[in-house]
This record gives structure tokens, sequence and C-alpha cells, in this order.
């Protein structure tokens, strides 16, 4: 496992809509820290793609995340690996990048599966613990476990970003430096 790379990466976004990320535990904390990885990934040229499990029911994808996506990012889904998904392995493997960075809900359902996908296809996969959810804690604590288990990264949004930019004469180190902060 290496240091995350924009010239590796592809951002995942998973599942943060409406009625999902109404029930979940800082779920304004995690939409906020997934809208700064969005703003990194647009500025450091990381590609970014989002998804929706069954948004008939579950609702769309959180305004405060959907306007940091490009148009065409965001694709609707029913398995809950978007590994499963024979339209994103195409569009993974047309991408050619090996880094998988993953934001979004539920961290022991779709994330804990999309990672484990995702690792068996040969990517090097990256949870961000401070964008990833659940109902309950304790569901997110033994996603962690597992994801570590099985020698899956574990991140923070701000480990990711310093990680893109690698060093502070990047000509977006102030934009990026400002947007952490908050």
């Amino acid at each position: 496992m290496a240091l995350l790379s924009p010239t590796q990466s592809v951002l995942l976004v998973i599942d943060i809509q409406e009625r999902l990320a109404a029930v979940i535990p800082d779920a304004e904390g995690l939409v906020a820290r997934t809208g700064i990885l969005l703003q990194a990934a647009r500025h450091l040229g990381v590609p970014a793609l989002a998804f929706e499990q069954y948004p008939r029911g579950l609702g769309g994808t959180l305004p405060a995340v959907s306007r940091h996506l490009p148009d065409g990012a965001i694709m609707e889904k029913m398995a809950f690996s978007v590994a499963a998904i024979p339209a994103v392995r195409t569009r993974l493997a047309t991408l050619a990048r090996r880094q998988i960075v993953i934001a979004g809900l539920e961290a022991h359902i779709c994330v804990l599966q999309s990672a484990f996908g995702l690792k068996a296809a040969g990517y090097d996969v990256h949870v961000v613990a401070d964008a990833v959810g659940a109902r309950r804690p304790r569901d997110v604590d033994l996603a962690f476990a597992r994801l570590r288990m099985e020698g899956i990264g574990i991140t923070n949004c701000e480990m990711a970003v310093y990680e893109w930019m690698r060093h502070a004469e990047t000509p977006h180190f102030k934009t990026m430096s400002r947007l952490l902060r908050g």
C-alpha cells in the first residue's frame, strides 16, 4: 500500500442519499468532508464517481455532495458492492488508475462490500474514515476492523488531500489548505 497519488486515484462516493443521511450520526460533518474530497479531487485531477442505491426509495444524492460532481458522475445501483456492477468495472478500467478512495454510506454494507470487491479485483483501496458512516457507531467500528484485516487502507480526509498534493509547491496548495481549515 502506497501513499495516495492524484494520477493513480479515483474517488468513489457511495450512497450519500437523502433518506440514508437523515439517520446517520454526524451526517453533516461526513457530508462536509466528502465535499472537501470532491473539491480537492476536481482541483487535483482525480476522477470522481458517485453511486445511489435504489434512489426511488432512498432519495437522490444530497445536493451538498452532488453540486461538486461532474455531469454524468452519478450511477444508480441495486448491488451493494459497486465492484459487482459491470458498467462500474468498465468505467474504472477505462480510467486506468489503480487506487480507489472511498467515502460514503453505510460503512458495514455498501462501503465494506465495495472495498472488498475492488480489492479482490486488484485495486489498492483506501476508505476515508471521517467521510464514512452508519446508523450505529458500532457498525462503523466493526467495518473498519474487517477492512484492516483484509489490508484495506483507512485514511481520513486531510491525509488523502495532502497525499494527493504531495508538497506545498503545488499551485493548489493555498486553495486546499483553506478548504481543509474550513
